[in-house]
Parts: structure tokens; C-alpha cells; sequence
């Protein structure tokens, strides 16, 4: 079995005084001969004792620490070492704790991302099997025979519309996995948010004419660097989303505008607003406030989760809430080029 430091520090000590009193014999320095014998006896023993109690006094603090780590390397993630002591153990100490919660931090976030990766595969298994459902009973009432030509018509519309629905939730998909996944890949060029804005009203005319929604953009705002697709469908994406929530005859405005070293893009409607408890999880993954709303009509709910990921790769931020007045804003706010 090794000796421990204390152990080690004493015999060292004790060892060193057996030392000095054959040095001291030597050179003659006691009066009397029996003196020697009791000097060399004693040299070591008192030499132990003054050792075992400066050791205790160094190595205290250590062994403290040496047990926090055992503490912590058997899962205990909570113990920190105390920063006590000589300044070469404070040092010590204080670098272990800042080891902790950095090793606690990441414990967290492999946590949370574990958590995300599962909800995202329990979501998107709820989403495929509503659709996969609806086609395989019409596809099995079709082979049973004896349907009417109608009835025909109307199962396989619903298999046409459903595997519709498949394909639009596996591009949504596959895009908010490149997009989150993306590592400086997008194209950056000065953007004009006004051209890219009027761009997606100009796309989204026939929808707002079909809901009978009006469509405004108006304000200017500074350009800024980014991919002009992406940030296109940011809009397009917040202005669909807004005027599902319009009645016939209401009203959606993309207002732009300006803030120290931001250029703010806010689309703004006149509908109902949004649930308080809501609004904390508008940009979640498949997550949708009416839930009156079927899958077919209202989409995965990934519209807005697309729009957030856009957003935070080109450096801004997004958020929503209540107006007033009645209604609700989406707020996107990007770095500004500095042009």
C-alpha cells in the first residue's frame, strides 16, 4: 500500500532531524558524550511528531479536495471543492469547480438535446400516422370492390390529398434540418427587406384574394446581409400564418422600419390574437395555438419553427405577442449591413 502524502511529509521531517544530529555529533557540537546517544534517539522521534503536524496542516486541504473529486467522479455533479487554504490549492480548487460546471453545463445541454431528439420523433411519428391511416382505409375499402363510382372518386381523392400532406411534412422537414444544420453555408448578399417583402405579397396574392384578406407592406428598413430566398419565405411564412387567423374582410401588414444597428420586419393583423398560454410555444416544432384547426387545413405546424431557424441563422431574433388594440405582431429583428 503507498504511503500517504502526510505519512511521507513526516518521515521526511523526521528523517531530516536524524540527519542534523549525526551532522551535529560529527562536528563536536555536544559537551557531553551520553548527549549523543539521547540526541539521536530523540532527533527522529520529536522530529515525526512536529512532521505529522505540519503535514496535517499541509495536506488538509488537499485531502478535502481529493475527496471532492472522488465525491464528483462517483456522480455526485452538485459537490464543488472548497476554495480554501494556500494560494496553490485555492488555484487548484477554483479550477476544479469551474471544471464542474462546465462538465454540469454540458451534462444539461446532451440532456436536453436527448429530450428534443425524442419529442421530435414521437411528433413526427403523430404526424405520419394520421395520413398514412386515412390512405390505407381508403386504399383497403377500394380493393374490397362493390363501391360506387362516387365513392370511388371521393377515396381516391383522399389518398391523392393525404400523400399531398406526406410530401409537404417531409419538405418542411428535410428544410428545417438544413437549415438548423447549416453551418455558415448560406449565401450572404445585401438584402433589401422592402423588395423581398413585396416579393412574397406578390407570390401570396392569389392565397390573401382566396381568404379574402387585404395585404399591406409599407415602411423602409436598412438592408441587410443574408440569403434573399430565406428571408423571403420569412415573410411569406408570418403572412400566411397571420391570415389564417383573419376573418373575410381583415387585414395583414408587413411594417418595416429601423433600430440602433437593426433592421425590423414586423407583420402585424387585425384576427382575434393569440392564447396567452400560447405564445411561449408558437415557434415550437409541430405546435399549433388553434387547435380547431385540422392537420389538412392548418399545415404540421412547422411554418413558424422554419421561420425562427431562418431567422437565428442570419444572427436575428423573432417574437410575438398580444396587441392592445386586439391582434398580434411578429417581430423579426436582423443585424443590420452597415451600408
Amino acid at each position: 500500500m503507498r504511503p500517504s502524502l502526510r505519512s511521507t511529509i513526516a518521515v521526511s521531517i523526521g528523517l531530516t532531524a536524524l540527519v542534523s544530529a549525526f551532522l551535529a555529533i560529527a562536528a563536536g557540537a555536544w559537551a557531553f558524550p551520553w548527549a549523543d546517544v539521547a540526541v539521536v534517539i530523540a532527533a527522529p522521534v520529536i522530529g515525526w511528531f512536529v512532521g505529522r503536524g505540519v503535514a496535517k496542516r499541509l495536506t488538509t486541504h488537499l485531502e478535502r479536495l481529493a475527496a471532492t473529486a472522488s465525491s464528483f467522479a462517483a456522480g455526485n455533479h452538485k459537490v464543488r471543492a472548497e476554495t480554501e487554504g494556500p494560494r496553490e490549492v485555492r488555484m487548484i480548487a477554483e479550477s476544479f469547480n469551474r471544471m464542474a460546471d462546465e462538465v454540469n453545463d454540458a451534462i444539461a445541454q446532451l440532456r436536453t438535446e436527448e429530450h428534443r431528439k425524442t419529442q421530435f420523433v414521437s411528433d413526427v411519428s403523430h404526424e405520419l400516422r394520421t395520413p398514412l391511416t386515412a390512405i390505407r382505409g381508403a386504399a383497403e375499402t377500394l380493393l374490397d370492390g362493390d363501391v360506387a363510382p362516387d365513392d370511388q372518386e371521393r377515396f381516391l381523392s383522399t389518398i391523392a390529398m393525404e400523400a399531398e400532406r406526406l410530401t409537404r411534412l417531409a419538405n418542411d422537414l428535410l428544410q428545417l434540418q438544413r437549415i438548423e444544420g447549416a453551418t455558415g453555408e448560406l449565401p450572404l448578399r445585401r438584402v433589401d427587406l422592402r423588395l423581398a417583402a413585396e416579393r412574397a405579397a406578390a407570390m401570396l396574392e392569389p392565397l390573401m384574394e382566396d381568404r379574402a384578406v387585404t395585404l399591406t407592406v409599407q415602411g423602409e428598413a436598412p438592408k441587410v446581409l443574408g440569403d434573399v430566398d430565406r428571408l423571403q419565405q420569412v415573410v411569406a411564412n408570418l403572412v400566411d400564418n397571420a391570415s389564417r387567423f383573419v376573418s373575410a374582410g381583415g387585414h395583414v401588414t408587413v411594417d418595416l422600419s429601423a433600430e440602433p444597428q437593426h433592421a425590423v420586419l414586423a407583420v402585424i393583423d387585425d384576427g382575434p390574437g393569440v392564447p396567452a398560454e400560447d405564445l411561449p410555444r408558437l415557434f415550437d416544432r409541430f405546435y399549433r395555438a388553434d387547435t380547431s384547426r385540422t392537420r389538412t387545413s392548418g399545415g404540421a405546424g412547422l411554418g413558424l419553427a422554419i421561420v425562427r431557424a431562418i431567422v437565428q441563422a442570419h444572427g436575428g431574433s423573432i417574437e410575438a405577442e398580444n396587441l392592445p388594440e386586439g391582434g398580434s405582431r411578429f417581430t423579426v429583428r436582423l443585424p443590420a449591413s452597415g451600408e
